[in-house]
């Protein structure tokens, strides 16, 4: 489903308010109330974050991953929006839901305040991201360049600093592998520090979200 496409709703006909916030497994079956699908890659991850609205009800449910993390079953208004957190850095994430015409509505998604389209090439300029095949183990190595975090598959990494003739190393390992980290001026302003991740000494290419 696009990104904040409007979708027709029904009357509203509510009379009750009730509100809980626990997980549970979403149901297998698609619900004829999904209004909204987004994907967003964090350092520890990439999470499909879902929302269900019932028009007739009032009815909000969000999903991130399959797991039901809020639902509110009956809700006098219809627009609004819906605060919660993401993964494990609890990144703050708001669904604003907004009347475009006669009763349909836009669905968006924001990311610490800024639009998931602003949120991703920010956080594009901030981070590298690459993907390795390791003894059979698909894992994505995240770099926080703000800080020099470091996360493998959801997992913040215990790393080792250095300096190094033309630059510094940080070095880490996952599994039985080492990595490292190369960061080295660039010689040109515009594009700043590169950072180079070596596995087993093996320059691996990164990718792109």
């Amino acid at each position: 489903m696009p990104l904040g496409r409007p979708v027709r709703s029904r009357r509203l006909r509510c009379s009750a308010f009730s509100v809980q916030a626990f997980e549970r497994n979403r149901p297998e079956e698609m619900s004829a109330d999904l209004v909204g699908v987004w994907e967003v890659a964090l350092s520890d991850g990439v999470h499909r974050i879902e929302f269900e609205h019932g028009t007739t009800t009032g009815k909000r449910v969000i999903y991130i991953n399959g797991k039901e993390i809020l639902r509110r079953d009956w809700m006098f208004k219809l627009v609004g929006k819906e605060t919660f957190s993401v993964g494990r850095t609890q990144t703050k994430a708001t669904i604003n839901i907004d009347a475009v015409s006669g009763f349909a509505y836009e669905y968006t998604l924001e990311i610490n305040g800024k639009s998931l389209k602003s949120y991703m090439e920010n956080r594009s300029k901030i981070t590298n991201t690459w993907l390795v095949n390791l003894d059979g183990l698909d894992c994505r190595i995240v770099l926080e360049k703000d800080t020099m975090d470091i996360w493998c598959n959801g997992q913040k990494m215990e790393t080792a600093g250095e300096f190094v003739d033309d630059g510094t190393e940080t070095h880490f390992t996952v599994g039985d592998h080492d990595c490292c980290i190369k960061a080295v001026s660039s010689g040109r302003r515009k594009d700043g520090i590169i950072h180079t991740l070596l596995v087993d000494g093996t320059e691996v290419s990164e990718a792109t979200e």
